[in-house]
C-alpha cells in the first residue's frame, strides 16, 4: 500500500528498479527462524468485543484536502462506523460497503476501514507477522504494511516504507511485498516481489504473512516460507542503513479502487471482508 504525495499514476510506477515474481521454495533454509529466537514485545489477539484503542487508531476520509484517493486514486472512504471495523468472534473485521458517503471535499461510492497504530506503538528491527483472510473480487486493495512514525529522513519515500503484504483482489492466487525509499515523490524507488500460493489454496484463505527486518536486510515469508530478500536500498535524507534503521508503525486496511488493481466493476461483490486472526511483533 503506497502512501503517495500528490496522485500516483501507472506512468511514476517506471520508477521501479527490482522486481521479481516468485514461488517459495520450502526448504528448511527457507523456513521462518524458530520462534524461541525471537521475543513477543506486542501483539492483539482481537480476543475483545471491541478495537483497543490504546494499540490502534483509525483514519478517516479519502485523504482530503492533501492526499485525495489516499495518493493512490482509491476510492473508498474510511470509517470507525462498526460495520466497517468490529471486532467479533476473536478477529477484527475490515468490511468494504458500496455506499454513497459525502464531507465537505466530496461524495464517494464506497466505505471500507483503516487502522493503525501510530501514536501507539511503533519498533525499529524485528519480526512483525498477522495471520489474515482477504476478499477476493475486482478493486479490493487489502494490505498490511508499515510507515516511519516520524519521517526522519524526509517525505514519502524518502523516510522509507515495508510493504509487508498488498494484493490485488482480481488475482488472489498471489500476493506481494514491497519496500519504498530514495528520496521524496518523484524522486522514490521501489522494489517489490510476488509470492504465488501453491494449488488448492489463495488469499481468501487465512495465511500468515510476515517480515523479519534487521540491520540492512528485510525478509518476507508466507506461511513460514521465504520468498523474498532486500538488502540494497538509500535515502537521500541520510546514510545506509537509513532509511529503514527507525520506528515503523503497522497499518491495516481494505482500499477500493487506486492503481494496484484498478477499480471495481459489476462483478464486485459487496460487502467483502478482510478479517485479522492476530499481529504479532517480536525482537530478537
Amino acid at each position: 500500500m503506497k502512501k503517495i504525495i500528490g496522485a500516483l499514476s501507472l506512468a511514476a510506477c517506471a520508477t521501479l528498479i527490482g522486481a521479481s515474481s516468485t514461488h517459495a521454495v520450502e526448504t528448511e533454509e527457507n523456513s521462518v527462524v524458530k520462534q524461541n529466537d525471537w521475543n513477543l514485545v506486542w501483539q492483539d489477539e482481537f480476543d475483545g468485543n471491541s478495537l483497543d484503542s490504546s494499540k490502534w487508531r483509525h483514519d478517516i476520509g479519502n485523504g482530503q484536502p492533501n492526499l485525495p484517493g489516499w495518493g493512490n486514486e482509491e476510492l473508498q472512504y474510511y470509517s470507525d462506523d462498526p460495520k466497517n471495523v468490529r471486532v467479533e468472534n476473536g478477529e477484527l473485521i475490515i468490511e468494504a460497503h458500496q455506499e454513497s458517503v459525502s464531507d465537505e471535499f466530496g461524495t464517494y461510492g464506497y466505505t471500507s476501514g483503516k487502522v493503525l497504530t501510530e501514536g501507539r506503538f511503533s519498533q525499529t528491527y524485528g519480526r512483525f507477522e498477522a495471520r489474515m483472510r482477504l476478499p477476493a473480487g475486482q478493486g479490493f486493495w487489502p494490505a498490511f504494511w508499515m510507515m516511519p512514525e516520524d519521517d526522519q529522513y524526509g517525505g514519502w519515500a524518502a523516510s522509507g516504507e515495508i510493504d509487508i503484504m498488498e494484493n490485488a483482489g482480481a488475482t488472489p492466487n498471489k500476493i506481494g511485498g514491497a519496500i519504498h525509499y530514495g528520496g521524496p515523490w518523484p524522486e522514490n524507488q521501489f522494489q517489490a516481489g510476488d509470492y504465488y500460493f501453491p494449488a488448492g489454496t489463495d488469499a481468501t484463505d487465512y495465511h500468515e504473512y510476515a517480515v523479519e527486518w534487521e540491520p540492512g536486510e528485510i525478509r518476507w515469508y508466507v506461511d513460514g516460507n521465504l520468498y523474498q530478500t532486500i538488502n540494497d536500498w538509500y535515502s537521500t535524507g541520510g546514510a545506509y542503513p537509513a532509511p529503514f534503521d527507525q520506528d515503523f508503525h503497522l497499518i491495516l486496511n481494505l482500499a477500493v479502487g487506486g492503481w494496484y488493481g484498478g477499480n471495481p466493476d459489476g462483478s464486485t461483490p459487496f460487502p467483502s471482508t478482510m478479517a485479522v486472526d492476530y499481529v504479532r511483533v517480536y525482537e530478537r
